[in-house]
């Protein structure tokens, strides 16, 4: 039997653990690093369609979150948070929508929802019943560098208009995450500047403290 899903903190550091940026064989020690600097929250992204070595490692970082009391989201795979037992699912523009993530998850799973540049959409997901909603990209991202770029103004608008926590990513770091948070976000998701960092749990640390300042 699954554990009950984790709760969704407040707010906080977001760690994307994502394959493109980290050899699946270091994963779950990038991710343990991340957790010890102060990440809140981890999502595992892998689009390589290895469906074998995905539950694989999904299950090593769901183990590694358990244990820190925190929460692991799978990008854009339902089936496989269902079946991990995973905390929640984040989704795309072309993925499944939050009803009917709803209905193969369990109950107090998060929902997390790409909404890029348009607060229509996050509006659209909020009713849909997303658990928190994510704008982006603010900044040039390596990760995505033909994301849309969203406005800082955004967030603002975002925060008089929405409900759920409110995650702000792309091309997020320690010189430029204050801003998004002073305005309005939740939650900073970041990959690159703390999964590919030399000193993965430094770089977490100084991102985990612009919520502290």
């Amino acid at each position: 039997m699954h554990a009950e899903p984790t709760p969704l903190p407040l707010r906080g550091l977001y760690v994307l653990a994502d394959t493109s940026l980290v050899k699946p064989a270091k994963l779950a020690a990038a991710t343990a690093a991340a957790i010890e600097g102060g990440a809140k929250l981890v999502q595992y992204r892998d689009k390589s369609g290895d469906n074998v070595r995905r539950w694989r490692d999904a299950n090593r970082l769901l183990r590694l979150c358990r244990d820190a009391g925190i929460g692991l989201i799978v990008n854009d795979d339902v089936d496989l948070a269902a079946a991990l037992g995973a905390d929640g699912v984040h989704l795309g523009r072309d993925d499944a929508v939050p009803a009917v993530a709803k209905t193969q998850l369990p109950h107090g799973a998060i929902i997390g929802v790409s909404c890029y540049d348009s607060l229509a959409r996050a509006e659209h997901a909020q009713a849909a019943g997303a658990t928190y909603v994510a704008f982006g990209s603010f900044f040039p991202s390596t990760t995505k560098p033909n994301a849309a770029r969203a406005p800082i103004g955004l967030l603002v608008a975002a925060r008089k208009r929405l409900l759920v926590p409110i995650v702000a990513i792309g091309g997020i770091n320690a010189n430029n995450g204050g801003e998004l948070i002073h305005v309005g976000a939740d939650f900073l998701a970041v990959a690159a500047a703390v999964i590919a960092a030399g000193d993965i749990s430094a770089a977490a640390r100084r991102i985990a403290a612009l919520f502290n300042p």
